[in-house]
């Protein structure tokens, strides 16, 4: 099953230093990079906000868990957002590229 995982860091720089670690160990087929995002949430009780950068993340389920543990090693938040969805259906010659690339 292939899934797309989205990981919000704290700057460009961050998410860079991510996606190239995830990509030179063959745990992501591509990662976009998606600057200047906001989001608002609740943390430690209160209501706040940041400036964020996205990571969207094309991978397989399989690699969930790796991805997750190289994310938390370098990643400078607490507790990082790293989820995932399914990817229900795709093009075959991409999903087939997203396996070539995870080899």
């Amino acid at each position: 099953m292939y899934i797309v995982v989205f990981i919000t860091t704290s700057n460009k720089k961050e998410a860079r230093n991510i996606a190239r670690e995830l990509i030179k160990n063959k745990l992501a087929a591509c990662v976009n990079i998606i600057d200047k995002i906001e989001s608002i949430f609740w943390w430690q009780g209160k209501l706040d906000s940041a400036r964020e950068v996205l990571l969207v993340v094309k991978t397989k389920k399989s690699e969930f868990n790796k991805v997750s543990k190289a994310v938390k090693a370098i990643h400078s938040y607490q507790v990082p957002e790293i989820i995932a969805l399914p990817i229900t259906i795709g093009s075959k010659p991409y999903l087939d590229w997203i396996d070539e690339s995870l080899r």
